[in-house]
């Protein structure tokens, strides 16, 4: 496991107009249900801006196969370019990028995501949020503000509760972890 802190505010900040614009176009797009059913309760949804090579299927792009780091655009982040040009401010490989929308009165479980904090890291971009969004990491919980830009301790014990009327929704990137990245998780 790396050495970093649990949770670091990246030294980004992003347009929290243009990713709600990003979302808005991306509304009517086919979201799926998060496949791990048993870590949430109420309505979880994906929808994959990368999916490994060769899954074209919605289901099968908002999955990965573990070890399998063959990551290209679906056809959804074209329609999103705010977004792509968001993902080349990061000096690394992108593997799987998805929006990821909470409903209302919902909660993702406490679990953890062993995959995590080795070879990749997970970043989180708030672009939907409220003060009623509760995010615990580690039994502590993280305030995040749309358009700011976080590193998560994600193979570490987290949940998620949504107690308002509406959406959560982020833009979650996992990045391969490189030097660039790095430092920059250690210097923030």
């Amino acid at each position: 496991m790396n050495s970093f802190r649990d949770r670091v505010k990246l030294p980004f900040h992003f347009d929290g107009e243009q990713l709600a614009a990003s979302l808005a176009t991306l509304e009517q797009e086919y979201w799926v249900d998060h496949f791990v059913s048993q870590n949430y309760d109420g309505d979880w949804a994906v929808l994959p801006l990368t999916a490994q090579k060769g899954r074209v299927h919605p289901v099968l792009m908002a999955s990965a196969v573990p070890g399998d780091g063959c990551f290209v655009p679906t056809l959804f982040l074209d329609k999103v370019p705010y977004i792509k040009g968001l993902l080349e401010r990061f000096e690394t490989k992108y593997q799987s990028v998805r929006m990821m929308r909470l409903g209302p009165l919902s909660e993702i479980k406490e679990h953890q995501d062993y995959d995590l904090d080795e070879d990749s890291v997970r970043i989180h971009v708030p672009v939907l949020t409220n003060t009623e969004v509760y995010f615990f990491l580690d039994q502590k919980r993280v305030l995040m503000q749309a358009g700011e830009c976080w590193y998560l301790k994600l193979s570490k014990p987290h949940r998620v509760s949504n107690k308002s009327e509406f959406p959560r929704v982020h833009l979650v990137i996992d990045l391969v972890l490189n030097d660039w990245l790095r430092n920059l998780i250690l210097q923030a």
